[in-house]
């Protein structure tokens, strides 16, 4: 089959777009704002962008609590979502009113960044301290507002737990992230595999 976007007339149940573009990271991103209240919410609009300087992106569809906080304080945590919390991280979805802690809603231990004023996911195997250096609104091919931001922060700080190290290397066995798959699916990568890349003969 082949349906052009603009129309979506695919005529399947649910849009496949995000089931194709999977899995998806996901980003369990924490904000405090200038109330001093504090914000948690997952996006699976996010991924590392670049190593040098280490930069990471999360899409807000619509100008939701993260994004109103992270452009009030120019900074936000992002903590990895492993199969262990992801019930937690699901309840941390709710639509809760601005000001509302989705860290309590979800019986979360909230925990401090270092570097910047954010909270994080005290029992994450591994989060990331960022200030944000560019925000903008996604365009359309015709250059109309889509509704849709992206946050992109430089990484300054990373927290890992020592209990997921094995050899030195971040266990991905031990700490089984979790990626969103499309509709209501996800995936905990219960049994990765490696495979080094390719080096062209020499000549």
């Amino acid at each position: 089959m082949f349906y052009e976007t603009a129309a979506n007339a695919h005529g399947l149940p649910h849009d496949p777009f995000k089931a194709i573009v999977s899995p998806r990271p996901i980003g369990w991103i924490g904000t405090r704002g200038r109330d001093g209240s504090v914000n948690l919410a997952p996006y699976s609009y996010f991924n590392a962008i670049s190593d040098h300087p280490k930069t990471v992106m999360f899409s807000s569809s619509g100008r939701k609590d993260s994004l109103r906080n992270a452009e009030d304080t120019g900074v936000f945590t992002a903590s990895m979502v492993t199969r262990d919390l992801a019930e937690k991280m699901n309840a941390s979805a709710v639509n809760a009113p601005y000001g509302e802690s989705e860290f309590a809603y979800a019986g979360l231990e909230m925990a401090e960044a270092r570097l910047i004023d954010a909270p994080f996911v005290a029992a994450a195997h591994a989060a990331l301290e960022c200030r944000v250096t560019t925000i903008f609104e996604v365009k359309s091919l015709e250059g109309a507002p889509s509704g849709s931001f992206v946050v992109i922060g430089q990484v300054v700080g990373i927290h890992i737990d020592e209990r997921a190290l094995t050899d030195g290397l971040l266990d991905m066995g031990i700490a089984t992230p979790v990626g969103r798959m499309g509709y209501m699916d996800y995936s905990d990568g219960a049994e990765p595999f490696q495979m080094r890349r390719p080096v062209w003969p020499k000549s």
